[in-house]
């Protein structure tokens, strides 16, 4: 089974705990939940279902997890790390009320952070911009005289480079959403429901191994301009464009695949939009390398573009980078100066918005080399270099 094994979070704890020291940090908390899950399960495998969790970090020796009561068990099958306690401020967030748990042990937010913080008083904290202000107000009230400090650029540099373990990982869950994507072809035809394309793949990829879809974009004919729509009941026809992006995750790691067509057989304006994206894609194959400067393919990708007379539906960078999050750094714009490293992972986003012949993108996902991007996605590959 492909997985990312205990010692390799040994391993992260070790980088982690280094830059602390740089940044003279006498613990980090790394907040997680069931919408902001990659941080958490970055330190400690930990994916929180209805509840909150936080993995506070101590300067040298083992983290300690802190939960809710409901997830106690399946936090205690998860995390990596054996230190686990309830607070009260993690339970059930979906109700005003005071859920009473007579069964369970809990701990306060103060003495967590105290244990871990030895009487330091600076704490990083991965999450600030995802605790709801509630939660970080409790947070505060429990530490009056410590200084916190958002820690997230700290992570996000760790995380940016990939071991050949979340490599894996991420090519398991981009070959199952190329099983789920094969499955949705067949079923985006005249006469049936948007849904129905969208439930065939996301079962299929189920079936293949995934552990969550992280969502389904879907929209066929006029609906394709909605971006980021979801799958409705509207009854798919031919000659329609059909948009439909879905991001499957495995372990953690989320790959995303999209292909562009239109059901039945397309038009000759829709041939031309659906090459130029075809066209975009395959250039920017020359600059997903090592040591190319991120923001040079970005420019490369916009003189397709320009030379189609396409630049006033071109809505937003061709590229992210992907891991634990479906969208994270590298994400670059045309006056990014960085280079691409070995061992990014990266996914292209190659989209055309709001055209008179239609909208829709591309999404694929590869692993940066020295000698040139390895798919994550070979069947939305061999499909983007054949075209149309």
């Amino acid at each position: 089974m492909i997985m990312i094994p205990a010692a390799e979070f040994q391993e992260r704890l070790i980088r982690i705990q280094a830059e602390m020291a740089k940044e003279k940090l006498d613990a980090v908390a790394v907040y997680g939940d069931e919408y902001r899950k990659e941080n958490l399960r970055y330190v400690c495998n930990f994916w929180p279902i209805f509840e909150r969790g936080i993995c506070v970090i101590p300067a040298c020796g083992e983290p300690t997890l802190a939960g809710a009561p409901e997830g106690e068990n399946y936090a205690r099958e998860q995390s990596v790390w054996n230190n686990y306690c309830n607070v009260k401020e993690f339970a059930c967030v979906s109700v005003p009320e005071e859920i009473d748990y007579p069964l369970a042990t809990f701990s306060s937010l103060h003495d967590i952070f105290q244990e871990n913080l030895k009487g330091g008083k600076r704490l990083g904290l991965v999450g600030i911009w995802d605790i709801p202000a509630p939660i970080m107000d409790r947070i505060k009230t429990a530490l009056p005289s410590v200084e916190i400090i958002d820690a997230m650029p700290m992570l996000a540099r760790l995380r940016l480079i990939k071991s050949a373990n979340e490599i894996a990982c991420l090519k398991e869950a981009g070959r199952q959403a190329c099983e789920g994507y094969k499955k949705l072809l067949e079923y985006a035809v005249d006469g049936n429901p948007e849904t129905m394309a969208a439930g065939a793949a996301e079962g299929a990829a189920r079936m293949a191994g995934a552990e969550d879809i992280n969502f389904m974009v879907f929209g066929s004919g006029k609906r394709t301009e909605t971006v980021i729509g979801r799958a409705t009941n509207k009854i798919m026809r031919d000659g329609e464009m059909l948009m439909a992006a879905m991001a499957v995750q495995y372990q953690g790691y989320v790959s995303t695949v999209e292909y562009p067509f239109v059901i039945g057989t397309p038009s000759a304006k829709q041939k031309d939009f659906l090459n130029v994206l075809f066209e975009a894609a395959n250039v920017q194959q020359e600059f997903l390398k090592t040591d190319v400067v991120a923001g040079e393919m970005v420019r490369k990708v916009k003189e397709v573009f320009a030379k189609h007379n396409m630049t006033p539906y071109d809505l937003y960078p061709p590229m992210h980078g992907i891991g634990l999050a479906e969208a994270e750094s590298p994400y670059p714009n045309s006056d990014t100066t960085y280079r691409f490293e070995t061992g990014m992972c990266v996914n292209s986003d190659i989209s055309i918005w709001r055209h008179p012949a239609g909208s829709n993108r591309i999404e694929e996902g590869f692993v940066i080399t020295e000698k040139g991007p390895e798919t994550i996605t070979p069947f939305i590959r061999e499909l983007v270099a054949k075209g149309v």
